[in-house]
């Protein structure tokens, strides 16, 4: 059953980055440019309803959250290295996958790039200091345990300033 939805939602997810338009690279260079928020909003929005829909299975006693230990030097590194990856190619993983589906041969390379990265990351992890890997280490933490407010209130407030973000991106 877990599979089914897992696929369910994907094929949603997929259509929903479709029907955004964000699977174009014009769509992906020209967020990358600071030209287009098309993708910013679209990745805002799956924030607040990913957000919503985990608080709320969380709160109902379907699932169990399983926070992971937060590692500033590992983290930002992947997230430099993904960056660069994606100026370079012009697709993240994701939308790189979602553009060969609709036909668009190129990204192929983008995601022979992503795991090639993948299966070189496997290599070097045991070889990784366990230094490195515990730089920063902040352990299991999430914005409600660090300003010790409610999570629906959190979200309510990343949900205003969303709308208020959504609201500027506008009147531009």
């Amino acid at each position: 059953m877990e599979l089914i939805l897992g696929a369910a939602t994907g094929v949603i997810f997929g259509f929903l980055l479709q029907k955004a338009e964000v699977l174009r690279f014009e769509k992906q260079v020209g967020f990358l440019l600071l030209r287009d928020v098309t993708i910013l909003k679209f990745m805002l929005s799956a924030i607040l309803v990913g957000a919503i829909g985990i608080y709320a299975c969380h709160d109902l006693g379907l699932i169990e959250l399983k926070i992971k230990v937060t590692t500033l030097a590992p983290l930002v590194t992947g997230g430099v290295l993904f960056g660069v990856g994606w100026a370079i190619a012009g697709y993240c993983p994701g939308t790189s996958l979602g553009a060969i589906g609709e036909g668009r041969i190129h990204a192929i390379w983008v995601v022979l790039g992503m795991l090639t990265g993948a299966a070189l990351y496997a290599e070097v992890y045991p070889h990784l200091s366990r230094k490195f890997m515990k730089l920063y280490d902040y352990g299991k933490i999430t914005v409600p345990d660090i300003t010790g407010l409610n999570h629906w209130i959190v979200i309510a407030i990343l949900g205003g300033i969303i709308l208020f973000m959504f609201f500027l991106f506008e009147r531009k």
